[in-house]
């Protein structure tokens, strides 16, 4: 009788893995339920829940019932000590020598690794170890931010021989916002980066810029690297399935523009609120509203700041601008934002940086199959996925009037709209379901796991 062949086993180093509401998470959760759907034994180090629900302040615990029930999730500890703002909670010997206390932790940052999440990588690197004496792992994939999973997934390599793969949800070493460096020279950063790069197996990307900046840097890396790009979750996007057309009471009725995701201090949010104003004064546009659904700031204190910047006010229906439509309607879960893109007429892509960012959100986007409006810097790396959906209207600048146009534009295609034309756009975004665009890393990790394999059977 053939012995049944052993599913391979891969350790899934995700800080922000569901109930976590970062932005990343929906990759990782992607990333780990397609592996498992595909024959593999998944298990995955996480976030403390108690980081999650005090430090980041939020959680989306409708999206943790959404993982693979096969994925096995463990959640190492982390150090609050970077996040600690309540004296009570101090430790005996930082209540009593404070600075001591910040200066031998700061020290740790710059001689050992450079980020707060060292003590979550050392734990993971730990418990790993352990399991794997118990029972092998073949292969360990690390994501990041935070980058100290990089670490981790390379000590864990050197301790047992198992092959590894990063993956640049975000840049490390590069600020995607300024396009330079994000470090020094001579920073920790670069060292921890090379040996890394220089040892992994596979390194993988979210766009061809993004790739194409670290080839130049670490050119022995080159050819181990590969773009994987986001990609949108049908499973999540339920809502959107045979929408029916507008009726003619739809046609009468006030647009809606919406932006879903999580608003930040690097997207030019004046911008977007002056520009609907200024649109407003078309005829078309006189009563549209502008719904800002999710989150503002990746932490509780960010919220005020974008709050003043969108010069939105308090009031009985939350914050709202209600002389120029705009309204801040609160979180959505990850399960319910389908009911979000259905009831959008156009959707609004705001987005900081430049070329090297594409936005995850983008994709989702795209999968309703409505006008989309770009709100951001001319030349970001997401203008090559929305170069083939028919409904793209890019102002091509960051000029409010040239935005304003766009959104008017945008606002009679919504109007005018066909089934055919929604068909098109939604043909477009079917080339980036997660499934398709996750296929080429999860073989690129079965192949890892038989170089692995084959290398053990020549050295016995």
């Amino acid at each position: 009788m053939t012995r049944p062949t052993r599913r391979p086993r891969i350790l899934y180093l995700s800080f922000y893995f569901p109930p976590s509401r970062a932005s990343g998470v929906y990759r990782a959760r992607a990333t780990a339920n397609y592996l498992a759907e595909h024959g593999w034994d998944v298990t995955a180090f996480a976030s403390p829940l108690s980081f999650l629900h005090n430090v980041i302040g939020s959680v989306d615990e409708q999206l943790a019932e959404t993982v693979h029930p096969s994925i096995h999730v463990e959640r190492p500890n982390i150090s609050h000590f970077a996040w600690e703002r309540d004296l009570h909670a101090y430790g005996r010997f930082r209540g009593m020598s404070p600075i001591l206390a910040r200066n031998l932790y700061n020290f740790g940052l710059k001689k050992f690794f450079p980020e707060h999440y060292l003590s979550w990588a050392l734990a993971s690197v730990r418990k790993a170890l352990r399991m794997h004496a118990r029972r092998r792992f073949d292969v360990v994939l690390a994501t990041g931010n935070p980058f100290a999973s990089f670490a981790a997934a390379w000590m864990i390599h050197k301790a047992t021989g198992v092959p590894f793969a990063v993956d640049y949800r975000d840049a490390w070493t590069l600020n995607m916002f300024t396009e330079e460096p994000g470090y020094e020279p001579g920073h920790p950063a670069w060292r921890w980066e090379r040996r890394i790069l220089r040892d992994a197996s596979a390194s993988i990307f979210v766009n061809q810029p993004l790739l194409s900046w670290y080839a130049d840097r670490y050119p022995n890396a080159a050819d181990r690297m590969m773009v994987v790009p986001n990609g949108w979750d049908p499973d999540l996007l339920t809502q959107l399935d045979a929408p029916a057309p507008p009726s003619e009471s739809d046609r009468d009725r006030p647009l809606r523009f919406g932006f879903l995701g999580t608003m930040n201090s690097t997207q030019p949010v004046e911008q977007l609120a002056e520009a609907f104003q200024i649109a407003r004064r078309h005829p078309d546009l006189a009563d549209a509203e502008l719904n800002i659904h999710g989150h503002l700031g990746y932490f509780k204190q960010g919220k005020t700041d974008l709050i003043a910047r969108l010069g939105l006010v308090e009031g009985e229906q939350g914050h709202a601008l209600p002389e120029y439509g705009i309204h801040y309607r609160g979180p959505v879960s990850k399960t319910e934002v389908g009911r979000v893109y259905q009831e959008s007429d156009v959707l609004v892509f705001l987005a900081g940086g430049a070329r090297y960012v594409t936005s995850g959100k983008i994709f989702e986007y795209m999968a309703s199959g409505s006008p989309i409006v770009s709100v951001h810097a001319p030349g970001i790396a997401a203008q090559d996925v929305l170069a083939g959906y028919p409904l793209w209207f890019n102002p091509e600048s960051l000029d409010v009037h040239d935005i304003a146009e766009s959104m008017i534009a945008a606002g009679k295609a919504a109007r005018d709209m066909s089934a055919k034309q929604r068909a098109e756009a939604r043909a477009h975004a079917d080339t980036f379901t997660r499934q398709a665009v996750t296929a080429p890393l999860e073989a690129r990790l079965r192949s890892m796991v038989r170089r692995k394999i084959e290398a053990g059977r020549i050295a016995s």
